[in-house]
């Protein structure tokens, strides 16, 4: 993915804007339903505009990311993704920071498409001298986790241990941040009427995936926060990217692009989730976090009227139905899920 700066100072207002919740597996009160609205902004890429519209996000009594007993578990794949390096083994009982364990050697890795300092990735510690727990500059190092630990200059991935120091396959010590746009849509036949399980008797969901080339596996389409750069957008380009391959489109087609992404994204968006991502690509100081929010196309009028096309990041590009037995890329299942239950749908 493309990364550009828009040097904006936006995390308090954001923060403050959004009212989003802190903590990964909080639940939102009943009945509360905070509409908000997000500020515009204008992004200039290879001499295309693509202009934020305005969006109104809302939390609801449906739960986040459900709990889980296991600690992050796919921040401890036994290889590291993208490389032949070997995790340190660490087991269930190891992972807090808070048991003692002199045996812990974690393997140091930093990919060396970071280590060649492309814009969005740091310099070693030692080369600079970040601001962690803070907004330092346009960077967001503050993390949706709350304070987190820094030690000999690093900081600690706060849910512990994975078995690999370093940045790997990501660009920023600290949090790296996401924001991934889930689409969805409802399943219909030819007259146009939904579509139910045969089982759950619920109607069908369908939701825009696609098919990571760095991986091979399905997910939905997202990408990082830019320094400077407004959730709010990042969504949006995110997926007219992956999704519709905007950046190789006519001008005539980013148009057409651009009036069906803004119809879309001006209806409210249901905030699914905002906090630490259990992702392959996390280590011991480097680890993801995300904003994940769904925007559905009630009446099938605006994206689904749109042929989607695989582009940046994507290799394949689908729409395909929400169910529980389709596996899909880090945390992204628990994503659906929390959709499918707010929308009363078949999981």
């Amino acid at each position: 993915m493309i990364q550009v700066g828009l040097g904006r100072n936006w995390i308090g207002r954001i923060r403050l804007a959004l009212t989003l919740l802190g903590l990964p597996y909080a639940v939102c009160k009943s009945g509360i339903r905070p509409a908000v609205s997000c500020s515009s902004a204008q992004s200039f890429r290879a001499g295309q505009s693509f202009a934020a519209s305005a969006c109104h996000l809302y939390t609801t009594s449906a739960r986040t990311m459900p709990s889980s007993v296991a600690p992050h578990t796919k921040s401890r794949c036994p290889q590291y993704p993208g490389s032949k390096i070997k995790r340190f083994s660490v087991p269930d009982d190891k992972v807090d920071w808070s048991r003692a364990w002199p045996q812990y050697s974690p393997v140091n890795h930093t990919d060396p498409a970071v280590t060649k300092r492309p814009l969005w990735a740091d310099p070693d510690v030692g080369a600079f001298s970040p601001r962690f727990n803070a907004l330092d500059g346009a960077v967001d190092r503050t993390s949706f986790e709350g304070s987190y630990s820094v030690e000999k200059g690093k900081p600690l991935n706060p849910r512990g241990r994975t078995g690999l120091t370093g940045r790997g396959l990501l660009g920023r010590w600290g949090p790296n941040h996401a924001a991934d746009p889930i689409v969805t849509r409802w399943k219909v036949d030819a007259q146009g009427k939904k579509i139910s399980h045969s089982v759950s008797k619920r109607p069908v969901l369908q939701f825009v995936s696609i098919k990571r080339k760095d991986c091979g596996e399905w997910a939905i389409p997202g990408g990082m926060v830019d320094p400077g750069e407004l959730i709010s957008l990042t969504l949006q380009r995110e997926f007219s990217e992956e999704a519709l391959n905007s950046l190789a489109a006519t001008p005539a087609e980013r148009a057409k692009i651009l009036e069906h992404i803004n119809q879309l994204f001006k209806s409210p968006g249901f905030q699914v989730y905002k906090g630490y991502v259990d992702d392959p690509r996390n280590t011991d100081n480097a680890w993801m976090e995300t904003v994940a929010v769904n925007f559905h196309d009630d009446t099938g009028s605006s994206v689904s009227e749109l042929p989607l096309q695989a582009g940046d990041d994507a290799g394949q590009v689908h729409w395909v139905d929400v169910d529980s037995s389709f596996p899909l890329y880090a945390s992204h299942s628990h994503f659906l899920e929390v959709v499918a239950k707010e929308r009363h749908a078949h999981w």
